[in-house]
């Protein structure tokens, strides 16, 4: 369920010709109507309202659980090490040197490192990508209140200027509620994971505007994940400048996970060579250094 307070519609009309491009149904409400069917929201000022009925959310650990399982089946190996990059001379990445002192070989490197990426590349995707902390909270719902589980109420997002969004009874942790604007820079090696009052007043006050059953709630849960914020909000999936064998694929800016899939096997052609990646996810569209981090699109 997504809905936004705004009277330019610009962006929903995108999405939902998107929806009907791909023969995904959905149904548009008036907020009237929607307040009847989802009267666990306060629907005050909201101008449009879109249920996906075959949409939902996926559980992301047990999904990279069921990702890696598949890999190992289909004669896979995993590794987990901390790594660098190899040097680079006469335009190609020597082998990847590995913490244990040992040293990788392979004759092609995709670089998927999420909010460590930049971090791997200062010298190519500095100024580029930005780690944005992001805090999470779960809240308890009223004992014996059903209302705010999944088999009562949808995921839901409020594409508003305050852009949160949550998810009812994620497996049985609470009533999920966080920010989707890109939070402050975040170290994702060094940075505590501990929520902040800050972010935990904010998510209050807007518990208070839009699900008032729950404005006391508890909270539950805490969680302190990260963005990896490109500065248009696009993707980067390009070759190393200097390395025709090393391939850099990040800047997914809160999405990756859901493109995932389809992600990895796009990314399977372009490294291959039996396609090339859009113009759009070029690195050359980011030179000149560091600038505002820009929308999620």
């Amino acid at each position: 369920l997504w809905f936004s307070t705004s009277r330019d519609e610009a962006w929903e009309q995108a999405a939902l010709q998107a929806l009907q491009d791909h023969k995904l149904p959905f149904e548009s409400m008036k907020p009237e109507e929607a307040a009847r069917r989802f009267p666990q929201i306060n629907w005050d000022g909201v101008a449009t309202a879109v249920l996906e009925r075959e949409a939902g959310y996926v559980l992301a650990r047990r999904a990279c659980q069921a990702v890696l399982e598949g890999f190992l089946a289909e004669n896979g190996t995993y590794r987990q090490a901390q790594i660098q990059p190899g040097a680079i001379a006469s335009g190609r990445m020597a082998p990847l040197r590995l913490h244990d002192g040992s040293v990788l070989a392979a004759d092609q490197y995709v670089f998927a490192a999420g909010p460590w990426l930049p971090s791997l590349f200062p010298d190519v995707l500095g100024g580029m990508l930005t780690p944005t902390r992001q805090d999470i909270f779960y809240f308890g719902t009223p004992a014996g209140d059903e209302r705010f589980d999944d088999s009562r109420f949808p995921a839901w997002i409020d594409n508003s200027a305050t852009r949160f969004y949550g998810i009812p009874g994620n497996q049985w942790r609470g009533f999920k509620v966080a920010d989707d604007t890109p939070g402050q820079p975040f170290d994702p090696t060094h940075g505590e994971r501990v929520a902040s009052a800050t972010a935990l007043a904010a998510a209050r006050a807007y518990l208070s505007r839009r699900f008032p059953a729950l404005a006391q709630a508890p909270v539950s849960e805490t969680r302190v994940c990260q963005y990896e914020m490109s500065v248009d909000g696009h993707l980067i999936a390009a070759r190393h400048p200097e390395a025709a064998n090393a391939f850099l694929l990040g800047g997914v800016s809160g999405d990756g996970f859901k493109f995932s899939p389809a992600l990895g096997e796009q990314a399977a052609r372009w490294v291959v060579g039996e396609a090339a990646p859009p113009v759009e996810f070029a690195l050359n569209r980011l030179q000149g250094g560091a600038r505002q981090v820009g929308e999620r699109k």
